[in-house]
Formats: C-alpha cells, structure tokens, sequence
C-alpha cells in the first residue's frame, strides 16, 4: 500500500531512534499547537502562567496496523504505551529533578500522569495531526497515519517547560539507558 507524501510543520528537533530489537521510534519537539495554547489551564490545570512550553511527539511503530481491534492489536497497544511510560517517566522526573515543570499524557486516558488532571483530555492524535500534519483515519477510534510506517504508529506525547536544549539532551540520555540507540538519517 502507498502512502502520501506528507511535508510536517517547521520542528525545532527531530530525533530518530531505534531500540535494541530493532523498532523504530521518532521523537520530535514542537511549540504547542494553538488547541494546547487554547486550553492549556483546561489540560493542564497546575501549569496556569506558564507562557514557554514544548511539545514532545513520541511516536513508536507497531507491528500491526492499528485500524481494527483485535486481541493481538490490544497487546500490542498495550505494549506500546508501557514502553512510552516508562521512557516518558524517566525523562519527567529528570526535568523535573532539575526544576523544569513536565508531565507526559497517558495515551489511554488524556490526562496527565504527574499533575493533577484538568476539566478536557488531551488529544495526542489531534496534536500529531496539528503539529506534523499526519492525516487521520476515522474509524472506531481515530488512527494516525505515518509517511513511512501507515497505520502501524503509535502516538504518544510529553510536555515540558524545559529549554529546548535541556530537553534534547535528556532525551537522548535517557534513550540510551533504554537501549535505543540514535539513527542518523542524512
């Protein structure tokens, strides 16, 4: 199956990893999206004044499509976003340790995991959708639709108010103590 073409938004950083199994995952940092800017006292109660934030875009490549619902598809679901928490939670509570307010967004929920949860979810899809322009499947639930990897993407997202530089550098500390290893695509 072919894949559109897809040219994302303006990043400020791209990271590209792949983990000691050989699975692909992209980590990227963007400003927030205006629907984040919008609401964020409504996500993110406890984060009201905070003017400079990025968004952290993880994206983990499944091994299946994730258009249907399956047993096999749950597992895999699961599995993805037990990886995502744990990496995600490493790197919070690094920023954090350094004063940096940060939290990263359940995927299965919306709600923030370190804060306390606002009044709307979150939407990792929307803000994919927003921030690199990836089109979206609307099915059941909606599903992202990568350039290279289709349906077989998994969402997830981390919020910080870290300096961008601070972010990247604990990010790819903490990638390697996860086994991942940073692939370089020029």
């Amino acid at each position: 199956m072919s894949y559109p073409k897809i040219f994302s938004s303006k990043q400020d950083y791209k990271i590209d990893l792949v983990s000691q199994r050989g699975e692909e995952i992209q980590i990227s940092i963007h400003p927030p999206s205006r629907y984040i800017c919008d609401n964020c006292e409504r996500i993110l109660p406890d984060w009201k004044n905070k003017l400079e934030m990025s968004v952290v875009i993880v994206l983990q490549r499944s091994q299946f499509a994730l258009v249907e619902s399956s047993p096999a598809i749950e597992t895999e679901k699961q599995r993805l976003r037990a990886r995502f928490m744990r990496f995600a939670c490493d790197v919070a509570f690094d920023l954090r340790d350094k004063n940096h307010l940060t939290d990263l967004i359940d995927p299965r929920t919306g709600y923030p995991l370190l804060s306390r949860p606002g009044q709307i979810p979150h939407d990792d899809t929307a803000a994919v959708k927003a921030l690199l322009k990836y089109p979206i499947i609307c099915n059941e639930c909606r599903v992202l639709i990568h350039p290279k990897w289709g349906a077989a993407v998994y969402p997830s997202i981390l919020i910080s108010a870290a300096p961008q530089i601070t972010i990247i550098r604990t990010i790819q500390s903490i990638a390697t103590l996860h086994g991942w290893e940073e692939v370089n695509n020029q």
